[in-house]
């Protein structure tokens, strides 16, 4: 396993990472990078063990429906980073599952590649969406056939891509790239079918970083919850970059290319929800802590928007614990959340989200975004003013100053805009959680129930 100094280390592998126009020499001396990457580091200490043979824990497949739900709460106190490696390995090896009957070989390298990988103690990030030019045409039809990646050149060792993909969270912090098809592809599109695992580092490989901050010296007290979290996106262009023939895990089956989108989507958006959970249930306590702090949790109005909060998070938390409870289980022993329910409990956190920030702020009040900023506070002349003007209900000045900045940083600057659209899009879009929940909807049981409500036809009165 490797260290967090190792980890850092590991990232000067001659990468091609680009930021704001310039190519970064070392990501590790980017200031805008500087806490995310010592949080990365710091998780990579929390975990160590210096056994030869020693693997992170957090990766290892979970074997009941609770150790599902008690690595959702380890991941979500680890870092991004983490929570989104595990996901590639279970997307892998949930995929690996589907395609043992119709593509051994490839299921035999995902196997071994997520071995090899989690040994080596590497983060991994998923390339899934791709550029996609015109939307209204296939890949295949595309004018330019690079808008979605496609093998280019086959040779005896292996293949060449080319292509672009897009919202690859953490792409130019991670060590392995899981590239994947967005969705099925029609006959005459093999060359789009294509799944693979690639180096981050490997030749031809481009990371435009997008950093979701605008803030570039962030004060934790300002910024509570973006100043050390937020991680930069990823444009990562494949510009004719070559796979060997032992990463390669479909290509050209066009039947099977959605087996790689499905397994990913059920992962990200399980470990989605989960957060968008704790999301839900944090925006109600804000709600009444700043209600309590501006003397107005008595007012009618007031409650109603914080138990309309209540009520979204309560059920949000039921539908992920139902995800839980009816997890489903591989040959191998291993356990997934339940389909139908986290993709439900997706769509409504999706859906849910915007109502709950517009609530939320207007309980809060305009000062999420005019609060003077707590280094305000450091300066003597202003300090006590501000602490005496800015107090509400028996809470000081600052107390209140630190609730409206956690509730802006949450839901009003860019962070909070970052994730608004997060919240929506993480896991694919609502269009396709709502198809993969109707897909596992039993809907001939509910046609049933259906007509068991039905009156029964009068019998005909006989004759005679």
């Amino acid at each position: 396993m490797l260290t967090g100094a190792q980890y850092l280390e590991s990232l000067a592998d001659g990468r091609a990472v680009f930021f704001r126009g310039e190519r970064i020499a070392d990501i590790t001396a980017v200031g805008e990078f500087d806490t995310t990457l010592k949080r990365f580091a710091d998780v990579y200490d929390r975990f160590h063990d210096a056994g030869g043979d020693a693997v992170n824990p957090l990766f290892a497949s979970p074997r009941s429906p609770e150790e599902l739900r008690e690595r959702l709460d380890q991941l979500h106190g680890a870092d991004m980073l983490v929570h989104l490696t595990y996901q590639s390995f279970m997307a892998l090896l949930t995929a690996a599952d589907r395609l043992d009957e119709v593509f051994p070989e490839g299921s035999g390298r995902i196997r071994k590649y997520v071995e090899d990988c989690r040994r080596r103690d590497v983060r991994m990030v998923q390339c899934i969406t791709d550029a996609k030019g015109d939307r209204s045409l296939s890949p295949g039809a595309q004018p330019d056939p690079d808008q979605y990646l496609r093998v280019v050149e086959r040779r005896p060792d292996g293949v060449v891509i080319r292509g672009a993909k897009l919202h690859i969270t953490g792409a130019a912090m991670a060590h392995e790239m899981m590239v994947m098809p967005t969705k099925r592809m029609k006959p005459g599109e093999e060359a789009y079918a294509i799944a693979c695992g690639v180096p981050v580092n490997a030749p031809g490989v481009k990371i435009v970083a997008v950093s979701p901050v605008a803030e570039t010296e962030p004060d934790p007290r300002d910024y509570p919850l973006s100043w050390n979290r937020a991680i930069p996106e990823g444009f990562v262009i494949f510009d004719d970059v070559f796979v060997p023939n032992e990463r390669i895990f479909l290509e050209g089956q066009i039947n099977e290319a959605a087996v790689f989108a499905h397994s990913l989507g059920l992962w990200e958006r399980m470990g989605a929800t989960a957060g968008q959970v704790n999301r839900a249930e944090q925006a109600a306590g804000l709600a009444q802590l700043i209600a309590e702090a501006n003397g107005t949790h008595k007012i009618s109005h007031i409650n109603d928007k914080i138990n309309e909060l209540v009520l979204n998070a309560t059920l949000l938390r039921a539908a992920l614990d139902a995800a839980m409870v009816h997890a489903s289980v591989s040959k191998e022993g291993v356990y997934s959340p339940n389909e139908l329910y986290i993709n439900a409990a997706k769509v409504f956190a999706a859906t849910g989200w915007s109502t709950a920030v517009r609530n939320l702020q207007d309980v809060a009040g305009g000062s999420i975004v005019t609060s003077p900023s707590l280094r305000d506070l450091d300066n003597d002349e202003l300090n006590g003013l501000l602490d005496k003007y800015m107090a509400g209900a028996g809470e000081s000045g600052e107390y209140r100053m630190r609730l409206f900045h956690l509730i802006r940083n949450l839901t009003a600057d860019g962070f909070g805009g970052w994730t608004n659209v997060t919240t929506i899009h993480a896991g694919g879009g609502i269009y396709a959680q709502r198809y993969v929940m109707r897909s596992r909807f039993d809907m001939e049981a509910a046609k049933r129930k259906a007509l068991q409500m039905l009156p029964q036809p009068a019998q005909p009165i006989g004759v005679g």
